[in-house]
């Protein structure tokens, strides 16, 4: 099979080393994501879209694991739906972090942040956003219900 490496209209592809787990990966994100495909797959690569975002994933070997440094930012529009990336990216084997943010049982950090949060947290009133930050500090997955109370003052 031929790998596909033009990403097409995208310039920049974010580019995955994985030790051997490339298609267990690519075939795990488009499982969770709803607009989600494999491209292309050799024993090497795997070309798979997310949401329109063409991703590569490489079975790179051992000598290189996923940080923090580097995450992938989800946007959602409401509770249900950070419920829901919560629930399928932390499955069989990933794990909790703070403020919105959790890894993968391949080790990739994302933050499942609600669409609201840059409206509370950048609120010009530095009190109603410094009570959001405080909030959203206290918490593994960010509850915007909880967000709003303590912005408001509640």
């Amino acid at each position: 099979m031929k790998i596909k490496l033009s990403a097409g209209a995208q310039k920049i592809t974010p580019f995955l080393w994985f030790d051997g787990q490339a298609a267990a990966a690519a075939k795990f994100y488009t499982s969770v994501f709803k607009r989600a495909k494999i491209v292309s797959e050799s024993p090497m690569v795997v070309t798979f879209e997310l949401e329109g975002l063409r991703f590569m994933a490489l079975n790179g070997g051992p000598q290189f694991k996923f940080n923090e440094a580097v995450s992938f930012f989800v946007e959602c529009r409401d509770q249900r739906e950070i419920d829901y990336f919560w629930k399928k990216l932390i499955s069989g084997g990933g794990e909790e972090s703070q403020c919105g943010w959790l890894k993968d049982k391949f080790g990739l950090s994302w933050q499942i942040v609600p669409a609201i949060m840059g409206d509370l947290v950048g609120d010009e009133d530095e009190a109603k956003a410094g009570r959001a930050i405080q909030a959203m500090m206290k918490m593994k997955k960010l509850i915007i219900a909880d967000l709003k109370k303590a912005h408001a003052g509640r």
